[in-house]
This record gives C-alpha cells, structure tokens and sequence, in this order.
C-alpha cells in the first residue's frame, strides 16, 4: 500500500508539474495565476533559450510549432543528472536519442543534425589542454608517428548535416557518408573541415596505433584500396598530412 505524501509534498509535486505542462497539470490551488505565469515563463523560456542558443540550425529549420513542442517535451520528460547549464545539449541529445519515441513531423537527419551542433559547443568549452611537451612540432609526418590533438574529432554521419538549411532539408541519406574533422586550434577557434573517405580512414588508423608511422599508415590504406601505385597514396597522403598540422589538426610526432 502507497504511503500518502505529506501536503507539502504534493503541493510541491502539483507546483512542479504545472511549470512543465501547464496544458495538462492545473496549477494548485491557493496561488495566483498572475504569480504562478511567472514562474511558467520563466524556467521553460530559459531552457528553451539554451537549446536555442546549443541548435540553433534546427531551431532555423523548424516551425515555431515544432521547435517550441520539442523543447517543450525535453523540458516535461526529461530528468537532467548535471546542474551545468552547459550540458543541458548533451541532455538533450540523449533525451532525443534514447528517451522520446520519434515522430512522424521529425526531419530524418534530426539525431545527427543535434550531434553535430552539440560537437562545436562541446569543443569549444573543453577543457583539455594540447600536449606540448611530448611532441615534436617540426617532425617527420611520413617516418614517425602523427600525433592527432586531442581537441580534433573525426565525425561521420548518413546525412551532410553541415550542408543543412532551410532550402536544404534532405529526406534520404546521402549515397556516401559525410567525412568531417571537427577541431579547436591554438587561437581557441572551432572550426569544421569536409574530408574524403581516405583521410577519415588515415586518420582512423593513427589513433589506433601510436607506434604507426604515417607512411605505413598509407601504405595499409593502398593495400586496402588495392592501389595499383602505393607511392602515390603515400606522396598524397604526406601532403594531407602537412595539411591537417598547418590546421592544427595535427600536432607533429611522437617523440
């Protein structure tokens, strides 16, 4: 048998669940509904600001209907574990994820749209540091091992979530995924590179390993593209090598 909340409690409960869904919880008895507005507006617009501020992309793409019913069912169902304004994205990512069964109004790209969004917040609050004292700056990239930072994230996804806007809402998944490198340079700045298949795959290879030089790399690539010329896999690959370290994406060497 249940044990009755003391009225305190219930109060409390019927207060919260009226600031949720005040559609389907009346507010309690004995309060102000000039009072009780304020306290409406103002936790479900502050979170609704922090989505919008975290996907702004979507929040662009949407009717106000959609967007503000979303966020409305984060704000209804979805219990946070974090007390950080920062991580309300990550929260409601797995709610979308995990938690809210799909529907039919949903744009087909909506899990990665909010993935890729959340990545450039994510990047940019870090608080990771770039390891200096255990590269070589100036290295050989082919003979020794390329060392990726930590604050570069190699992303793949069915759709070209960053080609997304409003004239440009893809149905169906592309005919080949979308290769990206998300990273945080030196000046602190996020930015978003498209790569092709090879450099995802190269720079896959390198993370795995840590004693794998970069031609080596390049030659299990060619091994697997069945290249009839592997040396030209290699001079390619060292040339995007070069490149990805004049980004930042890529330190040096291994020391």
């Amino acid at each position: 048998m249940n044990k009755q909340l003391p009225e305190f409690q219930e109060h409390q409960y019927a207060f919260a669940a009226h600031i949720r869904n005040p559609d389907k919880n009346a507010k309690p008895d004995g309060i102000e509904d000039r009072r009780m507005a304020i306290y409406r507006d103002l936790f479900f617009n502050n979170v609704e600001g922090f989505l919008a501020g975290n996907f702004p992309v979507l929040k662009r793409i949407s009717s106000e209907a959609y967007w503000l019913g979303l966020a409305r069912e984060f704000f209804e169902y979805h219990h946070c574990h974090t007390p950080y304004f920062l991580e309300i994205g990550q929260e409601f990512i797995q709610f979308v994820n995990e938690e809210r069964e799909p529907q039919e109004s949903d744009p087909a790209f909506l899990n990665e749209l909010i993935h890729y969004e959340w990545v450039e917040l994510a990047l940019d609050s870090s608080q990771l540091e770039l390891p200096l004292d255990d590269v070589k700056p100036n290295g050989d990239l082919l003979t020794e091992h390329p060392v990726q930072s930590p604050l570069a994230w190699s992303l793949s996804y069915q759709f070209p979530v960053h080609c997304i806007r409003p004239d440009f809402l893809p149905e169906q998944p592309a005919e080949q995924p979308t290769f990206l490198i998300a990273y945080r340079n030196r000046e602190d700045e996020v930015n978003f590179m498209e790569v092709n298949a090879v450099t995802a795959r190269l720079l896959y290879l390198l993370s795995e390993d840590d004693e794998l030089s970069g031609e080596a790399a390049l030659l299990q690539i060619a091994e697997e593209m069945q290249h009839p010329e592997p040396s030209q896999v290699v001079a390619g690959g060292g040339q995007t090598l070069e490149h990805l370290r004049s980004k930042g994406i890529i330190l040096g060497t291994k020391l």
